[in-house]
């Protein structure tokens, strides 16, 4: 009996290992596929499911690995922090990119997340480069590891969301230049596009006769009663023309056709997925609402963009898989976390609102200071929901930095649509739970001094600079989604933390993490 019980733990451990051996035996992926939805919404998605056919939404819900409740660990979110987050594998407080625009601190002025004089455009007059990405990227590490041999490129409407995901060694990051239509790049990658990249501008114009127009894909567009008190939509027609006419299709559901045709084109012309050494495509898709309408004039567009979207999904899955095979392919898809708000009427229907000026809560607070240490300019400026101080003065007068910001923080609590303040001290050296998600978006390179959180349901304006946002704490639910021949579909609720997905992609292509990413695999 005891031979035979030792003989029964043999086996069983013979078939562990030879299922371990066979896990560790299987290929890497030569092409890893990685698509970000902007704006994706998993309501609108399930929502508008009739519209859909098979080889898109539905063959990833059915055959995937799916993540049904994805979220980022910081807020709030806009599109160059989730693509920035998605390829870095961790938060703003690491990668530097706090959003799509900062106060350079030197200038006091602006500063577009890519924007780098040092490199010139190609195709276009913009000068960019991911050198404000503080860490390294998956695809960084994968060019790494493959000695300069994988293939990386990322296409996307925008530049930010194509250079952020491309991070510092890739091939080429492609978007669609504002004023021209050209797909363009910039000169801080070495890419051998330039030739193709010509030749398909030339051959494949944005704006043709056939698609200047955008009008509803079907009749069944607009025939699902999802939102309340909609009912039928009326068919609708839009032209682009005029100087916004690019900026504007980029808004609409054409523009997902676009990407595919590029993607595909991409995939072909630089032989990806075709040697052993795993090559990396970014994908970045629209799903937002046309030309950043209110939903009530839109939802009709709205219905067409994700039947469109649904369409060039399956179609770039199916054409990549036809080509180089579903089991040498990993395709990774989910959104960027956030949804451009509505301008809702709270006070028609008694729901607490008001309006927070940013400028004026500047300039009262310089006068405290004033009347605490003598008048003079305490605040350099305000931008966003973060107000500067004037280092240099504070210095000169001897006034510690911990001493103002902690005044300001008490002064500034006392104003109505305040739901919270926090100081630069307290989001970089302190871990509390309370407030991780405002701490994981500060950057001590990037932020200001003194960072504010409006109330649910306000509005910030800034009359300086015209800016005006209403601030909403409301979760945006999207999924997160794998798809390979050699992953067994299944439907997870767990809550899932999109930086875990660059080390999930790097332990299947058996490279290292990037270099600031703690977070662990999700399989």
């Amino acid at each position: 009996m005891k031979f035979k019980h030792r003989y029964i733990q043999q086996l069983t451990l013979l078939a562990a290992l030879a299922t371990a051996l066979n896990i560790d035996a299987q290929q890497a992926p030569r092409l890893v596929v990685s698509i970000i939805v902007d704006q994706l919404r998993t309501d609108y998605m399930q929502a508008f499911a009739p519209l859909y056919g098979e080889n898109g939404f539905n063959k990833l819900l059915r055959q995937g690995l799916v993540y049904q409740n994805g979220y980022y660990p910081f807020a709030p979110v806009d599109r160059a922090s989730a693509t920035a987050a998605i390829s870095s594998g961790t938060t703003p407080y690491y990668n530097g990119i706090v959003g799509k625009r900062w106060l350079n601190k030197e200038t006091l002025r602006p500063l577009f997340c890519v924007d780098d004089p040092k490199f010139q455009g190609i195709f276009t007059n913009d000068k960019s480069s991911a050198a404000n990405i503080k860490v390294s990227t998956m695809a960084d590490e994968l060019k790494m590891a493959s000695l300069g041999k994988s293939i990386i490129y990322s296409i996307a409407p925008e530049r930010d969301a194509a250079i952020l995901l491309a991070g510092h060694s890739a091939d080429g990051a492609i978007w669609i230049d504002d004023e021209t239509g050209y797909w363009c790049s910039s000169s801080y990658y070495k890419l051998p596009i330039t030739n193709w990249l010509s030749d398909y501008n030339r051959t494949n114009a944005i704006l043709t006769e056939k698609n200047c127009v955008w009008q509803p894909y079907s009749k069944q567009s607009g025939s699902i009663s999802y939102f309340m008190g909609s009912g039928m939509q009326k068919p609708f027609s839009h032209k682009f023309s005029g100087e916004d006419r690019y900026r504007t299709f980029k808004t609409s559901g054409l523009i997902n056709e676009e990407i595919t045709n590029l993607a595909t084109k991409c995939v072909t012309t630089a032989a990806m997925g075709i040697d052993p050494a795993t090559d990396v495509l970014y994908v970045t898709y629209y799903a937002g609402k046309f030309n950043h309408k209110a939903l009530t004039e839109c939802q009709m567009e709205l219905q067409d963009t994700y039947l469109r979207l649904d369409i060039e999904i399956g179609r770039l899955i199916a054409n990549i898989q036809q080509k180089l095979g579903s089991e040498n392919v990993l395709f990774v898809l989910t959104g960027t976390g956030y949804c451009e708000e509505e301008n809702s009427d709270y006070n028609s229907y008694n729901v607490p609102t008001g309006t927070f000026y940013i400028n004026r809560a500047t300039s009262l607070l310089n006068m405290y200071f004033g009347a605490l240490w003598g008048q003079d300019n305490y605040v350099d400026t305000s931008f966003g929901q973060q107000i500067y101080l004037n280092h240099k003065l504070l210095e000169k007068k001897r006034i510690s930095l911990g001493d103002a910001t902690q005044r300001a923080q008490e002064f500034l609590m006392q104003m109505s649509g305040v739901r919270n303040v926090y100081t630069a001290q307290q989001l970089q050296q302190s871990s509390n739970d309370n407030f991780i998600k405002t701490r994981n978006l500060f950057n001590t390179e990037n932020c200001g001094d003194i960072f504010i959180e409006i109330a649910p349901g306000w509005r910030q304006v800034n009359e300086d600079s015209m800016e005006s946002s209403v601030y909403n704490a409301s979760c945006v639910q999207f999924p997160v989604i794998f798809l390979s021949a050699n992953i067994k579909g299944e439907t997870i609720t767990l809550p899932t933390s999109v930086d875990r997905i660059a080390p999930t992609i790097s332990r299947a292509i058996r490279i290292r993490a990037p270099n600031a990413c703690s977070s662990e695999p999700l399989f």
